[in-house]
């Protein structure tokens, strides 16, 4: 008998992108909470960032902000090629998503990661 192993609604069916795309929601939602300031930011996930974002050294971005411009708001972006492969497992790759998310948090509003989310750097 052939057909998909799960129903669509199950999560077993959901594809990677779909589950990074969650995370970062998830994060999101839980800094919104604390933060109003952060109602009127989009939170987006791009699959990697283009060239010209890899700092001198070389080394690739997790994610950055993009200020408002042009009728567009704030954007915090995620990089999710780069986060999953610093990542060994879910629970790491949560975890990496939400420092990544709180860091770009605290550029944009100019605050300390620590203000934006009191358990940042935490094991």
């Amino acid at each position: 008998m052939r057909g998909p192993v799960a129903p669509p609604q199950v999560p077993l069916a959901l594809t990677r992108a779909d589950t990074f795309d969650s995370l970062v929601h998830d994060s999101a939602e839980r800094l919104r909470r604390r933060l109003p300031q952060l109602d009127g930011v989009d939170f987006v996930v791009r699959e990697v960032p283009v060239l010209r974002d890899a700092s001198a050294d070389g080394a690739v971005p997790l994610g950055g902000v993009v200020r408002a411009s042009r009728g567009r708001r704030d954007r915090i972006v995620v990089y999710r090629r780069p986060v999953e492969l610093r990542s060994r497992n879910r629970d790491e790759c949560a975890q990496l998503v939400h420092e990544v998310v709180v860091e770009q948090a605290a550029e944009l509003l100019g605050l300390a990661p620590e203000s934006v989310d009191p358990g940042y750097g935490q094991d």
